[in-house]
């Protein structure tokens, strides 16, 4: 059955004001702390004990009705309700889900969850209808909340802002929960399905003007964005195959996170800005013409973006498109940030973020996204910035525009698959993290391995040049004593450098050259292991973090498919079938089983890209040993190994080290800790443990301090 767009507030920035002079707001508290929602609720008072009535004469509210009981906390500013009572709603929309209401029996004021109540101020008593006591009680489920109804007139929404310097108190919260979120409704009611599910969808949120100055849009603006000319289609309507799969709109594109660099902003400081390129075939209709490129010429888009603008698009994508499952975005940096480390590894994830956002069949497609990638002047972006960031959630009307064939799954079959699903995904999760960290040792034992090709040359060479190998822990060699190693030099070496105590020995001196070279190329073969490990493998173990943590991301699609196939089997088990109730879950149903989907391609492309990166790798790092093995190989045969014994032996460059090897090596840099991992305050921890050591190092007594051992 279709539904009707239903209309709702607009969430402009105020005229005049700056949306950058607006200041951020945390959702830290966010359904676990309803502080944040008082405080918006009443932003002239505290939140002490003394200043929690609100004057009648201030606000006069719409008349509602507790549809069941809450058991609020006081500590948060929370009403306590029972079903039936009588409820005066101040502020529908103070926030986070949450309403300001007066209860009519004490006329106590506090917050109430929007989904809890029911507006009366429409209905209608019939004198001949009796109505029974209304007993029905249940407590507050995260899976099955009876939305309100519509609400009347207009409100002016606060508009998303995002953060450009970052929280601390997030990253702790998710590192103490490993990710998962401390919101006390689920994904079932946060995206809008239960609603949708109930109602329906009677009516479209208002989208704001397209321009902040002038409300329209002009045909000069509209081609400074180059990507909305590639024929991107309707980007609400979502299209769902059988399988069910989504259907692709739009030919995937690759997007290139690359050429990092500084800059300086007098408003924001330091930051750093990343060149962002979108390669993409135009198809058949947009390749033709004076502009098309030739066959087989991706067309190039290149933007410059910095972090918060990342921000941006996951904020937009998120309110946008609540039904899906997006990637996390990464983590914000406090320490270090500037280092070439750190900035090529947050290039790598900004880039494998932007690549699974634009590999989605339907986030590839959105318009916040062709504005992302699109927009190449920073006029434009400035002007239409506020417009994205202004969306209002779509909510209930992502189901409404997501078109699906009758009959497009089975019950039985969709509860096999989600519980099939999340098995598999945890599985999946607690294996990649056990890869992650054997890898990690794979790593480390190849710069072992490094050290010992290193000391392997070292001591051939000692044995060829009578010099002897300095003492080293790893070695187990001490020193020779100076009557020995002189004995050695007089003994050992001819005139000419050769291993042999007789002068002008030619086969010594070719058998000493050739020795020589097989030193020389160990040591070539170290400095290849210590590349490998540093550069190679920590792409490949950059890459699986990509992969890490499916469960805690379709964590979400889990919770709205079990609670979505509940009320599918509800609304059928009655005595009079509830049709459009059960059409409605079936929509919901296909939108998670599609995002399944997606999630079995996406695996599929994403192990086998990894597998045969690291094997290519592999194969090219033992090849290139191959080579330098078979060219030391070489020198032992004619005609190179006669040729030895045409001159003299000259030193090796290695010769200086064996005083001094080559043993000390810096650590190994490690990937950047995903959003989901146990530990992603890692840097910041670090940076903490450096700056109180180095106020406590210097001791003159030459002490360790206690607080760097606490540390």
């Amino acid at each position: 059955m279709s539904t009707l767009p239903r209309a709702t507030k607009s969430t402009l920035t105020p005229a005049g004001v700056s949306f950058f002079e607006s200041r951020p707001v945390s959702d830290f508290d966010t359904g676990f702390n309803s502080s944040t929602a008082w405080t918006q609720a009443n932003p002239s008072t505290s939140l002490s004990d003394d200043e929690l009535e609100v004057e009648d004469d201030e606000e006069t509210g719409q008349a509602a009705r507790a549809l069941y009981h809450f058991e609020g906390k006081a500590e948060f500013r929370e009403l306590t309700v029972e079903a039936g009572d009588e409820l005066e709603v101040l502020r529908e929309e103070v926030g986070d889900g949450w309403s300001l209401v007066r209860a009519g029996k004490n006329g106590e004021v506090g917050l109430l969850p929007q989904t809890y109540y029911t507006f009366t101020s429409d209905f209608m008593t019939s004198p001949t209808l009796e109505i029974p006591p209304f007993e029905r009680r249940r407590e507050p489920s995260a899976q099955s909340i009876t939305p309100r109804g519509s609400p009347k007139g207009e409100k002016q929404a606060l508009p998303i802002i995002p953060q450009h310097t970052g929280e601390w108190f997030p990253s702790f919260r998710q590192s103490l929960l490993g990710g998962k979120s401390l919101n006390r409704f689920s994904t079932f009611v946060t995206s809008g399905a239960e609603e949708w599910v109930l109602k329906g969808c009677n009516s479209e949120p208002a989208l704001p003007p397209r321009s902040v100055e002038d409300g329209t849009l002009d045909e000069e603006d509209n081609e400074s964005n180059r990507l909305s000319r590639v024929g991107m289609g309707d980007a609400d309507q979502h299209f769902v195959d059988v399988g069910p799969a989504w259907k692709t709109k739009v030919p995937p594109f690759r997007v290139l996170v690359h050429s990092p660099s500084k800059r300086t902003s007098s408003l924001s400081g330091a930051y750093t800005l990343y060149s962002v390129t979108s390669l993409f075939h135009p198809t058949s209709e947009h390749g033709t013409g004076e502009d098309a490129s030739p066959p087989g010429s991706p067309m190039r888009i290149t933007v410059h973006r910095r972090f918060s603008h990342f921000v941006v698009l996951h904020t937009a994508l998120t309110r946008r498109l609540p039904g899906i499952a997006l990637p996390p975005l990464p983590e914000k940096q406090y320490a270090g940030r500037f280092s070439d480390e750190f900035v090529e590894a947050r290039r790598g994830d900004l880039e494998r973020y932007i690549c699974r956002i634009a590999r989605h069949p339907v986030a590839r497609y959105a318009e916040v996204l062709t504005f992302f990638l699109g927009c190449e002047s920073d006029l434009e972006w400035k002007r239409q910035l506020p417009y994205h960031l202004s969306l209002p959630p779509a909510g209930p009307a992502f189901y409404a525009h997501v078109f699906h064939p009758d009959f497009n799954l089975d019950a039985e079959d969709a509860a096999d698959a989600v519980e099939r699903f999340d098995v598999h995904t945890r599985g999946v999760g607690k294996g990649v993290q056990t890869l992650r960290n054997i890898f990690g040792q794979v790593r480390e034992a190849r710069l072992e391995m490094s050290k010992a090709e290193r000391m392997l040359s070292y001591a051939l060479l000692s044995l060829i040049t009578s010099k002897p190998l300095a003492s080293a822990p790893t070695t187990g060699i001490s020193e020779l004593d100076e009557e020995e190693g002189n004995f050695k030099v007089k003994g050992m070496l001819n005139d000419e450098g050769a291993w042999c105590w007789r002068d002008g020995c030619r086969d010594c001196l070719k058998l000493t050259k050739a020795m020589q070279k097989t030193s020389e190329t160990l040591q070539n073969v170290a400095d290849l292991y210590d590349d490998h490990a540093r550069r190679t493998q920590l792409a490949t173990h950059e890459a699986l973090k990509s992969v890490a943590h499916p469960s805690s991301m379709y964590s979400g699609i889990v919770e709205t498919h079990r609670s979505a196939l509940s009320r599918y089997n509800a609304a059928v088990a009655q005595p009079s079938p509830d049709e459009e109730v059960a059409a409605r879950c079936e929509t919901v149903l296909n939108t998670t089983m599609a995002e399944m989907e997606t999630y079995h391609a996406q695996k599929v492309e994403d192990f086998r890209t990894i597998a045969t990166e690291h094997l290519d790798g592999e194969i090219a790092f033992y090849e290139q040993i191959l080579g330098r093995l078979r060219a030391a190989r070489r020198a032992y045969d004619p005609p190179q190994y006669d040729q030895g014994g045409d001159s003299p032996r000259q030193p090796s460059m290695y010769e200086r080290e064996l005083e001094n090897p080559r043993l000390t090596v810096k650590p190994l840099s490690q990937p950047c800790p995903h959003v989901y991992d146990s530990a992603p305050m890692r840097p910041v921890s670090a940076a903490i443990q450096e700056g109180v050591g180095m106020i406590f190092r210097g001791s003159t007594l030459g002490r360790s301090s206690v607080f760097g051992k606490f540390w």
